[in-house]
């Protein structure tokens, strides 16, 4: 089967990631934490099998995350974690409205200062 017949498979669980809400490549995608270069070669995750990052989605349709050890967001300084948490919060539900918006091409996938950065380092993108 060719690789792209194969889906988006997580490399932490194997199965499946079906959609952008579930997917931790695009969360940080969208969230500025990955090179749109390297989007294609990134391997891809479940968000809630990347607890690290998954710890900072607070919202009521986002069933909550815990990461136990050393970077549990509880045992965190409280702004790094409330700045997380409002970064990956929006990322997730940018994520959401990616998915209702329908067919919108991928450099407009991140929030709104992610894509000005972008633009900033790749005028041609524009």
């Amino acid at each position: 089967m060719a690789k792209c017949d194969e889906g988006y498979l997580c490399e932490v669980c194997g199965q499946d990631v079906a959609t952008l809400a579930e997917s931790d490549l695009y969360l940080r995608y969208v969230c500025g934490m990955l090179d749109p270069e390297v989007l294609h070669t990134t391997p891809e995750r479940h968000i809630r099998c990347n607890p690290e990052l998954a710890q900072y989605i607070v919202a009521e349709d986002f069933e909550p995350v815990f990461r136990e050890g050393p970077f549990d967001k509880r045992n965190l300084d409280a702004k790094f974690v409330q700045h997380q948490e409002e970064l990956l919060t929006r990322g997730w539900r940018r994520l959401k409205e990616v998915i209702a918006a329908g067919e919108i091409p991928i450099i407009e996938y991140p929030l709104p200062e992610v894509r000005e950065r972008i633009k900033q380092h790749s005028p041609g993108m524009a």
